[in-house]
């Protein structure tokens, strides 16, 4: 699953540097993980960097962009081939 940004954001601004996939950016009110871009670090690290730098806890899964671990790695062999 894609991760995601909850209203408890503080935006203390950690997060958006740590994206491998540059899928953290400012909304409106709080910062907003772009759901096409993220791979849960999956091909960078082994575990999410934004959740790793977080404050408040504050970057759950999204349950509304189920995705298994194979598909994630997909998507990340995708998002590099685009930046060849």
């Amino acid at each position: 699953m894609a991760l995601m940004i909850t209203d408890e954001c503080i935006n203390c601004d950690v997060c958006e540097p740590e994206c491998p996939n540059s899928a953290i950016s400012m909304g409106s009110e709080i910062y907003l993980i772009d759901p096409n871009k993220c791979t849960e670090c999956i091909g960078h690290f082994d575990e999410p960097q934004c959740v790793q730098v977080c404050p408040v806890e504050c970057i759950p899964v999204n349950p509304k962009w189920p995705e298994t671990h194979d598909q994630l790695a997909e998507k990340y062999y995708a998002l590099i081939a685009d930046n060849k």
